[in-house]
């Protein structure tokens, strides 16, 4: 079953539900998100009994924004617990600790951090809410000097975001600092089987501008991507489900591999892939998979098969957050038709109100090899020159 739900809901997936009978849980939340005429919706009360069954059927949100139904209604199973176990970084950091002894991380509030005794640190240092979602609240700092910058910048950002969403999707009572771990930045969308078997249902690298870059702007995917890391960021991951025990399960993991092939888990969002309906939607784009409908049938991806003929090619995903420092009740526009003149191929826009959350939309993308320039070009773009004001 699938739990619909805030911020967004992408026409593909409403598609993919109504086409393939997907049941949809009928909440409040779900029946705001326009979903199609013929969706198969099932009550909450038979939600309930369904999931509490020995057969229960495998469960996917849409959003995190669900998480505190699952809390609430299935307390007495073992699903909240896994969700947690994710979700917090703290609960996750701990139970990485047989994988990785020595790596350094720390549980605080964030009104304790400027008065840590910074000289102990062991910079550079993450500092980042325990439940978290996309970079907000996240900072680095390289030295005891930009320590307190970083602190300051994330109290004026909580400020910014209360009431976004929920605290069970983006905490502001406990933060999590931890080393910073060298290497290349990847996230992973995957789910467990029946047997708790890794199924990988898209790769994609995180493109930054620089070392001190932490958003969220770019996201490739490509078969060169794919056949080189498939096998080796399936088994890992699959360590990863061993250690914490589950099956029939979706996540989407972030993850760094360094120079010399050590892979380092970031953070693993429970019950999901790509947040806003995006690196999942991508590898439907890319290569014809429809990442959604694989977990729900449990379904393994023949990718020889969806890679064929995808040689040269870069399919990217572009998140225009609101990087600007302008409040969206300030924004009178958006230049949209400018940015998608920059790629070369846009295969979709998707615009979001900035006045309702902090990103102006997302864009899909098609890139020929030789032209990663332009993609290099959206990294850097200072999105204030695309805003008109009020």
């Amino acid at each position: 079953m699938f739990f619909v739900d805030k911020p967004y809901l992408s026409d593909f997936l409403k598609k993919t539900i109504r086409d393939h009978a997907i049941p949809i849980v009928d909440t409040v939340q779900s029946r705001e998100m326009g979903l199609l005429p013929g969706t198969l919706l099932v009550s909450e009360a038979e939600a309930i009994e369904r999931m509490q069954a020995p057969d229960a059927p495998p469960i996917y949100t849409t959003s995190e924004n669900a998480l505190g139904w699952i809390a609430a209604h299935l307390a007495s199973g073992d699903l909240p617990e896994k969700v947690e176990l994710f979700k917090d970084k703290a609960k996750f950091r701990r139970l990485l600790q047989p994988l990785f002894p020595d790596f350094y991380f720390k549980e605080i509030r964030i009104e304790d951090a400027a008065k840590l005794p910074v000289g102990d640190l062991p910079f550079p240092l993450i500092i980042k809410p325990a439940v978290g979602f996309m970079s907000l609240g996240v900072r680095r700092a390289f030295n005891p000097a930009e320590w307190v910058g970083a602190v300051d910048s994330i109290e004026q950002e909580i400020q910014r975001i209360k009431g976004l969403y929920p605290e069970h999707v983006v905490g502001t009572q406990s933060f999590i600092i931890e080393a910073c771990m060298p290497g290349e930045e990847f996230a992973v969308d995957a789910y467990f089987d029946a047997d708790g078997n890794p199924v990988v249902l898209g790769i994609l690298q995180h493109l930054f501008s620089s070392e001190a870059d932490l958003s969220d702007r770019v996201y490739v995917s490509s078969k060169e991507i794919m056949e080189q890391y498939l096998d080796e960021f399936t088994g890992f991951i699959g360590k990863l489900g061993r250690l914490a025990g589950v099956k029939n399960f979706a996540v989407h993991v972030e993850l760094r591999r360094d120079a010399m092939g050590t892979l380092f888990p970031i953070e693993v969002n429970p019950m999901r892939f790509g947040g806003w309906c995006t690196t999942a939607d991508l590898s439907f784009y890319a290569y014809g998979l429809n990442p959604y409908l694989c977990y729900y049938a449990q379904d393994k991806p023949d990718w020889p098969a969806l890679l064929e003929g995808k040689e040269g090619r870069l399919f990217s995903l572009v998140v225009l957050e609101n990087s600007t420092g302008i409040s969206g009740d300030r924004i009178q526009a958006f230049d949209y038709e400018k940015v998608c003149s920059m790629l070369e191929n846009p295969l979709e826009l998707r615009k979001i109100d900035v006045n309702e959350y902090p990103v102006f939309g997302f864009l899909f993308a098609e890139t020929r090899a030789g032209r990663e320039r332009e993609l290099e070009n959206v990294l850097n773009l200072d999105l204030n020159e695309f805003v008109s004001m009020k």
